[in-house]
C-alpha cells in the first residue's frame, strides 16, 4: 500500500489506456513508429559530424568519360609530327598520276593517231568533174570534209577523258577515308587535318584538290613552297589548314 499518491490511495497497479470496447490498442513494432505517427529521419548522437548522401557510383568496370567537343583532337592525339619531305611528296603524286593517266594518255595517242588518219584521207578528188562545172567540185569538197571529221577519234579521246575523271574521283575517296591514295601509301605520306591528325574526308578532299591549282601560279611556286616551309606545307595546304605526314 502507498499513501505516497493521492490518485491512487489503495496501492493498484496503473493499467494501460484502453480503446474503444474495451479493447487495449496495438503495440507498435520496435523501432517503427505507430500508425499516425510522424515518420522521422533518425538522428545521429550529438557532437557526430553530419554524413552526406554518397554519390550513386558507376557500374564496375566500365570508367565514364566526358565526351570530345566537336574539333578538338581526341584523347591520346596532338598535333601532327613528322612532317614528310618534298621529295617523297612530289614522288607519290608523280605515281599517282601514272596509276590513273597511264591508259588515258595510251588512248589519246590512240585518238590522235586517227585523227590523222581521217585529215590526209581529205583531199577532195575533182578529177572526175568537167571543167567549169561548179556544183561537181562543190560536191567534192563536202565529200572530202565529210570524212575528215574523226568520229572515231573523238569518241576513243572521250573515253580516255571519262577514265581520267573517274580515276581523280577514285584518288580523292581513297585520301579522304584514310589520308592516303596509292602512291602516298606507297611512298609512306599521309594527308591529315593539322588540328586534329585525322583524315579530311571526301569533301573537304575536293577543296583542296581545287586549290591545288593555285599551287602553280608565279610559275609553279606553290608546288616549290614545301622546300623552305615551316610544316612543308603548299598553298593547297595553307588554305584548307592540311599537313603531309611521314607514316614510316
Amino acid at each position: 500500500m502507498s499513501f505516497g499518491d493521492p490518485n491512487n490511495p489503495y496501492g493498484q497497479q496503473p493499467q494501460a489506456p484502453q480503446g474503444p470496447y474495451g479493447q487495449q490498442p496495438p503495440v507498435p513494432p520496435q523501432g517503427q513508429p505507430g500508425y499516425g505517427y510522424p515518420q522521422q529521419a533518425p538522428q545521429q548522437p550529438y557532437g557526430y559530424p553530419q554524413q552526406q548522401a554518397v554519390p550513386q557510383q558507376q557500374g564496375y568496370g566500365y570508367p565514364q568519360q566526358a565526351a570530345t567537343p566537336y574539333g578538338q583532337p581526341m584523347p591520346g592525339m596532338g598535333m601532327p609530327t613528322g612532317y614528310a619531305s618534298w621529295g617523297a611528296r612530289a614522288g607519290a603524286l608523280l605515281l599517282d598520276g601514272l596509276i590513273i593517266g597511264a591508259l588515258p594518255i595510251i588512248l589519246y595517242i590512240i585518238g590522235g593517231i586517227m585523227a590523222a588518219s581521217s585529215a590526209s584521207s581529205a583531199t577532195p578528188d575533182t578529177t572526175s568533174c568537167p571543167p567549169g562545172d561548179v556544183q561537181c567540185i562543190s560536191d567534192a569538197y563536202n565529200t572530202a570534209a565529210e570524212s575528215a571529221t574523226p568520229v572515231g577519234a573523238i569518241i576513243v579521246m572521250a573515253l580516255a577523258w571519262l577514265i581520267m575523271l573517274g580515276g581523280t574521283f577514285f584518288l580523292m575517296a581513297k585520301e579522304g577515308s584514310t589520308g592516303q591514295t596509292p602512291g602516298k601509301k606507297a611512298l609512306g605520306v599521309k594527308v591529315v587535318r593539322e588540328s586534329t591528325g585525322q583524315p579530311l574526308g571526301f569533301g573537304m578532299t575536293f577543296v583542296r584538290y581545287l586549290c591545288r591549282y593555285l599551287n602553280g601560279l608565279l610559275c609553279g611556286i606553290g608546288w616549290l613552297w614545301p622546300l623552305w616551309d615551316e610544316k612543308n606545307q603548299t598553298f593547297a595546304d595553307k588554305m584548307v589548314s592540311t599537313v603531309v605526314v611521314a607514316t614510316k
